[in-house]
């Protein structure tokens, strides 16, 4: 069945299991896999999703992409083999600080040059990896220029994938990453990534210790876009006593979505805001609690005709100090 989504998601460390909050145990890895391998999805190169995504062209339904961020060393030492050997493509976003400076526990230019051989796709991280709306804009754009220079350095070319570090944008971030000349970015908040949605936020599902299981797995992997428009507020930044706190968050859900009295929509705390429908089609939600630095996030599903499929719409906010 044709389609014009994706499922994507987000790895950090494979079993380094002493920073659980980033890390995927080891065997719950292989058991993603395995589900990968076993049940009814197509695992795509990043690169082709978004080529399909940008054109309208239609993609196999339940299409899927492996991503993981920052270059910590067991993407190379655990992540890379389990993926070539099962014949998955991968997706690495690199955060170039830590390389060149050859911290511990992070990739070398060497490792990251015989992955890149080897057809991993490497996109780009940032350089220092901090909050980039929390920067100058000068800061900001030194940067990721930074970044852009020692990837044409190192790799001999720019990425043209690009990932927020923590997932953290505002309207200011992303029209740098535009004028950069990146074609996508990519955020750490839940949901389906479709031909429809703003490409320079686009939803990854985060994998981890805690939210690893295989049952949230083929939730992710099984879940449907919920299509919005007129998404507000436009910018994601809150800057703490001066900006509205909490944001009252209001779309307006595409023609054709049916069963929108069920709708159900969660802070990243998993705190329930109950949906109010304002106009047509178009609902408001209202967190009962400010948002906490650093980011919070608000996910509503909704399910679709299909058994135990939902549709998914999420968005993170930058809280800034």
């Amino acid at each position: 069945m044709a389609a014009d989504h994706a499922s994507i998601l987000m790895y950090h460390r494979f079993g380094e299991n002493t920073v659980p909050s980033t890390n995927i145990r080891l065997e719950q890895f292989d058991a993603h896999i395995a589900e990968l391998k076993s049940g009814p999805y197509k695992v795509l190169g990043l690169p082709e999703i978004v080529a399909k995504l940008k054109s309208g062209d239609s993609l196999p339904d339940r299409a899927v992409a492996v991503t993981a961020d920052d270059a910590y060393i067991s993407a190379f030492t655990e992540g890379w083999p389990r993926l070539k050997k099962a014949g998955i493509p991968f997706t690495l976003f690199v955060a170039t600080e830590p390389v060149t400076s050859k911290l511990r526990g992070y990739l070398t230019w060497d490792q990251i040059r015989q992955m890149k051989a080897e057809g991993v796709t490497i996109g780009a991280h940032s350089h220092r990896h901090p909050s980039l709306p929390a920067l100058s804009p000068e800061a900001a754009r030194d940067d990721l220029e930074t970044s852009m220079r020692l990837f044409e350095k190192e790799l001999g070319e720019r990425p043209a994938l690009f990932a927020y570090p923590f997932g953290e944008w505002d309207t200011r971030t992303l029209a740098l990453v535009k004028s950069m000349g990146y074609s996508v970015a990519f955020g750490q908040h839940s949901g389906i990534a479709h031909s429809k949605h703003d490409m320079f936020w686009l939803p990854r599902f985060p994998m981890n210790e805690s939210f690893g299981s295989v049952e949230r797995l083929r939730q992710a992997l099984n879940a449907l876009p919920l299509p919005v428009s007129d998404v507000e507020p436009v910018d994601v930044l809150i800057r703490l006593g001066q900006t509205t706190n909490p944001p009252v968050l209001r779309f307006t859900v595409a023609p054709g979505i049916e069963r929108l009295k069920q709708m159900i929509c969660y802070t990243g705390e998993g705190k329930a805001i109950p949906p109010k429908e304002i106009a047509e089609r178009r609902y408001e939600m209202r967190p009962s609690e400010a948002m906490k630095p650093p980011r919070d996030r608000i996910s509503c599903s909704v399910p679709s005709a299909e058994q135990g499929r939902y549709r998914w719409f999420g968005i993170q906010f930058t809280v800034a100090k």
